[in-house]
């Protein structure tokens, strides 16, 4: 992530002041609030939630202090952290960057930790259509770092 960028949060309601939630939900990189550089992205997340579709935006500067994990890629080692988070294991990261596991690209993992497919098979069927990218927000400190920049009703 650079030093400043702009990311968005896909709602049902204006998020002027984000929190981190725990909401009994296994996520891909744990509790935390999400968010994405990718616009279109963060709409699908918007038209998922009952009532109002509100786009949230937000400047994001990074504290260099915080723990940030970022994986560029899908990668053994984000299959490793993405099912240990949805195990609901904790991690240390205030912020974690990366690509995301939607709930179908979830059944594979499922089916690969299982052993009904095999790491090969794993990763020819995660190969995405489109890019995605998720930032989670995971503690009070890296909240600080996102300045509301207004919303989108769509």
């Amino acid at each position: 992530m650079a030093d400043k960028n702009i990311i968005y949060h896909g709602s049902n309601t204006v998020v002027q002041r984000p929190r981190v939630l725990i909401n009994g939900h296994y996520k891909d990189f744990g509790y935390g609030f999400y968010c994405t550089n990718i616009k279109k992205q963060a709409k699908r997340w918007a038209l998922t939630k009952r009532g109002e579709s509100i786009v949230n935006r937000y400047a994001c500067t990074i504290n260099n202090n915080l723990k940030i994990c970022i994986f560029k890629e899908m990668t053994e080692e984000w299959l490793e952290f993405v099912v240990n988070c949805r195990r609901g294991r904790e991690h240390k990261f205030d912020i974690v960057e990366g690509p995301m596991a939607d709930d179908q690209i979830w059944d594979y993992v499922e089916d690969y930790v299982a052993g009904n497919i095999s790491k090969t098979a794993f990763w020819e069927l995660v190969k995405f259509k489109y890019p995605t990218h998720q930032i989670v927000f995971c503690t009070e400190e890296a909240l600080d770092t996102l300045h509301f920049e207004g919303s989108e009703k769509i």
